[in-house]
């Protein structure tokens, strides 16, 4: 009896030298993880977008913004309007569609109690669009005339790489800025070759560089 005693004695001792030992190895991988339940949403829109609007440029549009926090990840996703017209040297160019964007952000500052965040992400981006064209045509034999063309119902995606920063202003508003690299647009047009994906840019670049500065309220879960 006293030896079954001390075994358990024994067995008692040893888990409770291994159970913190294992706990703090699990909190460690937590923590490299970084996964956690989310704790709000943050909601916000282009600036630039506005601006553009304001200044009546040939690129009119509008873009919106939310992320969700899962820790140190945030998952992200951008959805848009776009609309911009060319003057061409013998006629005009016009486009409109929709875009959006979905992705992973992660966070470097890991210990801010605001959430201010400096990040790199990814995107995978998609564009529904319809365009069109108008030029004059010389021929010889005919004289001038007129040739129409549209792509009704054009699509393209294509992939992003982020960088920026979110900071925390007042309250629950927040601002901020994000760095994108488009790069690997991919068409799928009717009756031309695209000359420009809403959301991207020019279909002859392989790399394409934006800019966004935006303003977010974040809306805490309970």
């Amino acid at each position: 009896m006293l030896l079954l005693m001390c075994r358990y004695a024994w067995i008692s001792l040893f888990l409770c030298l291994v159970s913190p030992a294992i706990a703090q190895k699990n909190s460690a991988a937590d923590s490299v993880r970084g996964f956690h339940k989310p704790t709000g949403i943050r909601f916000g829109t282009d600036l630039i977008s506005i601006g553009k609007n304001l200044a009546k440029s040939s690129l009119t549009g509008w873009e919106a913004n939310a992320d969700v926090d899962f820790g140190r990840y945030y998952l992200a996703v951008d959805y848009g309007s776009w609309s911009r017209e060319h003057t061409l040297v013998n006629g005009d160019y016009k486009n409109d569609g929709r875009y959006f964007r979905v992705g992973v952000d992660i966070d470097f500052l890991l210990k801010d109690p605001d959430k201010n965040m400096f990040f790199l992400g990814f995107r995978y981006a998609h564009s529904n669009f319809n365009e069109r064209t108008t030029y004059q045509h010389n021929a010889v034999d005919f004289g001038d005339y007129q040739i129409e063309s549209a792509n009704l119902g054009a699509k393209a995606g294509w992939i992003e790489l982020t960088s920026g920063l979110r900071v925390k202003i007042w309250k629950q508003f927040w601002m901020g800025y994000t760095g994108r690299m488009k790069f690997l647009p991919s068409v799928k047009n009717n009756a031309f070759e695209s000359y420009e994906i809403p959301g991207y840019g020019r279909t002859f670049k392989s790399i394409y560089w934006g800019f966004n500065y935006q303003i977010f309220y974040r809306i805490p879960f309970k």
